[in-house]
């Protein structure tokens, strides 16, 4: 669906729209698996489109506590933030037409056709990946067949790719990828994120057991400041996740800073999200 159009910043910022915009309900998405509508949002002469999920539209999942999706979806966004990646679109947590939900603003992708449109994900018939290609692993294509899937080595993939080794993302797929005007990427749909256990499934594990670059290794040091007991993204993530998952959360940087290494899959939980899209 495409964003109503936006009129230009004054002193309105994206989460003040979010936060405190009036939403009118477009339409459903109803390709994803728990509720989902498309919204408007207008505050003091600005408007834009966003994705509301209440709370009440989750699915219950077995190994997440219910009504808790969309508190995760805004403290992936908080995390994002606080990395200085902004790989997360804006998102908050507010009351809407169905209840509390996370909104968050709508991302018109970039057509394929224009560079930062270019396909970030493909299947191939060789063994191994070309130049500027990482090799996934194999997967079924039909008839018996199978292709190499493979991720472009693009360092925008490559700090989301650390990113969701940060919030133990369990689902990112390729669907979940939206490159943007003037070269930006998004990533959307951190439901399934910050559990206890290591419950990370990706696309992207092209770089799994390289080191970490230079910037994702400043990062995280940063990030630790900013997660210390007291610091200011703990604060903020103690509304949204359970002490236990900022534990976690705490454990997973200390590691990556100690390995200084993409991680690598573990072996006991499957990999790659199914279907990968």
């Amino acid at each position: 669906m495409p964003a109503p159009e936006r009129i230009p910043p004054r002193s309105v910022t994206e989460v003040d729209l979010l936060a405190r915009g009036e939403l009118t309900v477009r339409g459903r998405i109803r390709e994803a698996s728990n509720g989902v509508l498309y919204c408007s949002v207008a505050y003091e002469g600005r408007e834009a489109g966003c994705v509301y999920k209440p709370v009440a539209g989750e699915r219950p999942l077995w190994d997440f506590p219910d009504g808790t999706l969309a508190r995760r979806e805004v403290a992936a966004y908080e995390v994002s933030e606080a990395t200085g990646w902004s790989l997360v679109p804006p998102t908050v947590l507010r009351d809407g037409p169905y209840g509390e939900g996370m909104c968050q603003l709508w991302i018109d992708p970039e057509p394929e056709d224009a560079p930062a449109g270019a396909p970030l994900l493909a299947l191939i018939e060789e063994e191994e990946p070309g130049e500027g290609w990482k090799a996934v692993g194999r997967a079924e294509v039909g008839e018996g067949r199978t292709a190499l899937l493979v991720h472009a080595d693009d360092e925008r993939l490559r700090r989301l790719a650390v990113l969701d080794a940060v919030i133990n993302n369990g689902d990112r797929k390729g669907g979940h990828l939206l490159p943007a005007p003037g070269g930006r990427l998004y990533a959307i749909d951190h439901g399934v994120t910050f559990n206890v256990d290591d419950k990370l499934r990706t696309l992207l594990w092209g770089w799994a057991g390289e080191p970490l670059t230079e910037e994702a290794r400043a990062m995280l040091d940063g990030l630790a400041e900013v997660l210390a007991p007291g610091g200011p993204l703990a604060t903020r993530l103690a509304e949204l996740i359970t002490p236990a998952e900022t534990d976690a959360l705490r454990a997973r940087v200390g590691e990556l800073r100690h390995t200084g290494l993409h991680p690598r899959p573990s072996g006991e939980w499957p990999p790659i999200p199914w279907p990968p899209v």
